[in-house]
């Protein structure tokens, strides 16, 4: 199991540039790690905590944060009743799933 820190450490390599097309914001918690992810046409960049209002807040135990950004694994109704999963913007968070290749 990858580490929440090593995930995100790994977006900018595993973005698909032009898989969007307008720069989107999302902000992170994932057990007690916080990361905002910009995305552009051209580019991902992730910073630690949170640095500005984001399009998307997805808020996520980290073994369904794993499943869902390194084998496209969307969280099932489970996890979203029992609170291991939430988000804002269910149709961003589905972008977002396109945007990088699987691990």
């Amino acid at each position: 199991m990858a580490t929440t820190r090593e995930i995100f450490a790994a977006f900018p390599s595993r973005y698909i540039p032009g898989k969007i097309a307008r720069p989107v914001t999302y902000y992170f918690s994932v057990g007690d790690d916080k990361y905002t992810v910009r995305l552009d046409a051209a580019a991902c960049t992730v910073t630690p905590g949170k640095t500005e209002n984001a399009d998307c807040v997805v808020k996520s135990d980290p073994a369904v944060f794993e499943a869902l950004v390194l084998r496209g694994k969307s969280p099932g109704p489970i996890d979203i009743a029992r609170g291991k999963f939430k988000t804002n913007d269910p149709s961003l968070l589905l972008a977002l799933k396109d945007c990088f290749r699987t691990a």
